[in-house]
């Protein structure tokens, strides 16, 4: 029986990973560095040629959260709502990631028509910083414009 058990285990071990659904393997691939809780430092969007850079270090804060399945992603207003610039909205859903290519299954919006869609990024992280570019395209919103955002780790 000793000399069984090794290929038996070997057998055993190939036939549940390979009996996993493909969620749970590309889960196992992920960078772990992707993990946790980052800071919109900056982010640039160009849409028909016009191109507009919002600061999110002075009247807003955004963060996104993100686990080994899911990404969540917060903005508010740094008024506390008592002015004109009062604003709030969040969302969230689950990614893939595969090298560079992140992207993100939006389930959960507060812009509803948002909702459903997928958006293709190229990501990089470097020490504190993660990057992250890609097209985002809405149609229900008429949205179709080039996204560029600069994170820096909070956690």
């Amino acid at each position: 029986m000793k000399t069984h058990f090794p290929a038996l285990l070997l057998a055993v071990s190939m036939f549940t990973a390979c009996g996993r659904p493909e969620t749970e393997q590309s889960n196992e691939s992920k960078p772990r560095e992707l993990e946790g809780t980052w800071k919109l430092i900056n982010g640039t969007l160009i849409e028909k040629g016009d191109t507009t850079v919002t600061d999110y270090t002075r009247k807003v804060s955004f963060i996104k959260v993100i686990n080994d399945s899911h990404f969540a992603f917060l903005q508010h207003d740094l008024n506390k709502g008592k002015d004109s610039t009062a604003s709030f909205s969040a969302g969230g859903g689950a990614y893939t990631l595969k090298d560079s290519a992140y992207t993100e299954k939006l389930e959960y919006c507060t812009a509803r028509e948002w909702e459903g869609n997928e958006f293709h990024f190229t990501i990089s992280i470097q020490n504190d910083t993660l990057v992250q570019h890609g097209v985002e395209k809405v149609e229900a919103a008429g949205v179709e414009r080039l996204n560029i955002e600069k994170y820096v780790r909070v956690n």
